[in-house]
């Protein structure tokens, strides 16, 4: 059973909580690159794991991520000038660069000890994959890089990233991108003949992966490994034959879906917890082969519309019931809800906040669930050992992929066979 108790060391993410500190000692990302497009563009506001900062590219182009307060009186430096290698605070002058040093003080002396005596705290930042990343925690234990993802390795044009504002706990993201059970029965779409079995209904889900259609019930198998865990979904696929959904969990908060086509474009996601009740959402589709043509891009399907107020808050949300159509939800879809991503958003933000995991009911088709749970109370009682997570000094560990593939039915995948599909990218 999950307790209560579980449920808030797996959730909280601010400065003094297991998770927060856990979180702390891998590379985040945060912003995309375009939130802060060129020199001395305005600043971004950020909130990540908790901590209100903000975010500044300076007239060099280097990137700065800093405490949202100025130390002299506490203005909020969204409001300062980017300007000559610095932002500066609009209230007394003082200008900090990308370091947190205080490079100005104008209301005061000329010699004043405060120049060396005062900073602001700062956290390091790197871009890569055009995404910009931070760390947070002990600069002694800092990796020199993020993670190996191949989403943020590949050339511009084999790429698409795209944010959204989550309304939910980082955990509730993960869980539903890891959960292939679900997949079957909420993203499936009915034919049109009314008189037709419910099972019969989802051979219209997609006609390039029939097997989940017909087999809404996968047996679940799930391996640890240096990295978080690799999860296989088994259905049957002939009499002789098992279809493999293999999917991916990377810690501390990414997932990664099987492609459709074999030497198509992948898809993935990162959970980042903005607080202990919001995340980012950030969606990857990539083709480690051949750059992206329109169609992978896949907009509005999984990769959301979002408002054009800079909030990346998705253009469907609960405000509008995520465009719940009841009358295409009794004659063409299981949930009516235009899109993959606007249905996963709609159910994981009905949970609420942070979904009340002692008043669960798991079954079967949860055990990836449990493993993700499990994996991360661990990393967090490690921590408090003092025994750091090893991932981050270990990027090269990411370097995987996901699969479907059909097998043999005498292939065992515990015994590693089918991961050689996946190894190695």
């Amino acid at each position: 059973m999950f307790t209560a108790q579980d449920n808030e060391r797996l959730t909280r993410v601010g400065p003094d909580t297991p998770m927060g500190r856990v979180f702390r000692g891998f590379w985040l990302p945060f912003l995309l690159s375009e939130e802060l497009a060129r020199p001395d563009c305005d600043p971004v506001r950020v909130t990540l794991l908790g901590e209100k900062l903000i975010a500044f590219r300076d007239s060099k182009g280097r990137l700065g991520l800093l405490d949202r307060h100025c130390p002299h009186r506490r203005a909020d430096l969204y409001f300062g000038r980017n300007e000559e290698c610095g932002l500066r605070c609009i209230y007394h002058g003082w200008k900090f660069d990308v370091d947190g040093n205080v490079l100005e003080m104008p209301a005061e002396p000329q010699n004043t000890p405060m120049l060396r005596e005062v900073t602001i705290k700062s956290y390091p930042v790197r871009e890569q994959g055009g995404v910009i990343w931070a760390y947070l925690g002990d600069r002694a234990h800092m990796p020199a890089d993020p993670p190996f993802l191949e989403w943020a390795r590949v050339p511009d044009a084999h790429r698409y990233v795209t944010k959204r504002l989550q309304e939910t706990n980082f955990a509730q993201g993960v869980e539903g991108g890891i959960d292939s059970s679900h997949v079957s029965i909420l993203h499936s779409k009915l034919k049109a003949d009314a008189g037709e079995t419910f099972r019969a209904r989802q051979m219209s889900i997609s006609p390039k992966l029939p097997y989940i259609a017909t087999d809404t019930a996968p047996k679940f198998f799930v391996r640890d490994t240096d990295y978080g865990f690799v999860i296989g979904a088994r259905r049957t696929a002939t009499d002789n034959e098992f279809y493999w959904r293999i999917t991916q969990f990377l810690l501390p908060f990414y997932t990664m879906i099987a492609p459709r086509d074999e030497n198509g474009p992948i898809m993935g996601h990162a959970w980042v917890p903005i607080d202990d009740s919001n995340c980012w959402n950030f969606t990857f589709t990539w083709n480690p082969y051949e750059p992206l043509g329109v169609a992978d891009r896949d907009d509005n399907e999984v990769h959301m519309e979002v408002l054009p107020d800079g909030s990346y808050r998705p253009r469907l949300n609960r405000d509008n019931d995520y465009g719940l159509d009841r009358g295409a939800q009794r004659e063409h879809s299981c949930s009516g809800i235009p899109g993959i991503g606007a249905q996963d958003t709609a159910i994981q933000e009905s949970m609420g906040p942070i979904v009340d995991r002692e008043n669960e009911h798991l079954g079967t088709g949860d055990t990836a669930i449990v493993a993700f749970r499990r994996r991360l109370l661990r990393l967090a009682a490690d921590y408090e050992r003092g025994v750091m997570p090893a991932m981050p000094a270990h990027p090269e560990w990411y370097q995987v992929r996901s699969a479907g593939v059909v097998l043999g039915k005498d292939i065992d995948f515990q015994k590693g066979a089918a991961q050689r599909m996946i190894a190695g990218s």
